[in-house]
């Protein structure tokens, strides 16, 4: 059991890669503090995942990210809960599709305050707590971050962030022995594309597309980035730090013909 007592805090749990990684963290053995702003859908996350050998229950924190105040009372709960922390996963986060011609700065601001500003936030509250475990973080980025694509801008432009993000503070706290890693996917099989806005027809278009813009001829699955996600925060990748994992069947090498 690779993460046997230790404390891993995840957000955005209430659905997709969220929920499949705290399935897979709690079949390690983590003791969960799993956060999002639906509580109905934060337990039945909690109800999917394995409840500790030992010590104190798994805990759902019912916040959103964006605010200053949930911020600060998700990493005081985890730690009043179970008295440390030893891996932070960056995870919630929201996708709108928009171009310059037709954005808003309603839409960056929300994108940003989402997918960068509280990934900022919560990782400066973390720090202290993780230095004291030489615990690790690992952030949600995208292939968008690493590729550009139209249409999707202020999202392209969030998860580019959040990868210097990674590196940045990869650097800064290596010498306190606390790893930074990043997850950088390509399409996944989610509810992210339809909350951000299409149809169930355009959804389908979508997914059946990916066959082509993925190297490996599908898109993946949400199994599949929670396995890099556990890599990246276990043991087993104890001298990995400031890279960002492409898990997105070659999309990040491909180029249009």
């Amino acid at each position: 059991m690779a993460f046997e007592g230790k404390v891993v805090l995840i957000t955005g749990a209430s659905s997709g890669i969220g929920v499949g990684t705290a399935i897979l963290f709690a079949e390690q053995g983590a003791k969960l503090a799993i956060t999002g702003r639906n509580e109905e859908r934060l337990r039945e996350t909690l109800g999917k995942c394995k409840s500790p050998k030992s010590g104190r229950s798994n805990a759902i924190i019912v916040a959103d990210v964006t605010k200053e105040d949930d911020a600060k009372k998700i990493i005081n709960n985890t730690i009043a809960h179970f008295g440390q922390l030893d891996v932070l996963v960056n995870n919630a986060g929201i996708l709108e599709g928009g171009s310059i011609e037709n954005t808003s700065l309603e839409q960056y601001d929300s994108i940003m305050n989402t997918n960068v500003r509280s990934v900022y936030h919560l990782t400066m509250l973390a720090v202290p707590h993780l230095i004291k475990t030489k615990g690790n973080i690992v952030n949600v980025s995208s292939v968008a971050g690493t590729r550009s694509f139209p249409n999707i801008l202020a999202y392209g432009m969030s998860k580019s962030a959040v990868d210097q993000f990674t590196k940045c503070t990869a650097l800064e706290l290596a010498p306190k022995q606390v790893r930074v890693n990043a997850v950088n996917p390509g399409v996944i099989v989610t509810d992210i594309h339809k909350r951000g806005g299409m149809d169930d027809k355009a959804y389908e278009e979508f997914l059946e597309r990916g066959r082509t813009t993925h190297a490996l001829g599908r898109v993946g699955t949400v199994d599949e980035v929670a396995e890099g996600i556990v890599f990246l925060a276990s043991d087993r990748a104890s001298f990995i730090t400031g890279a960002n994992l492409p898990i997105c069947g070659g999309r990040h090498i491909m180029c249009p013909r």
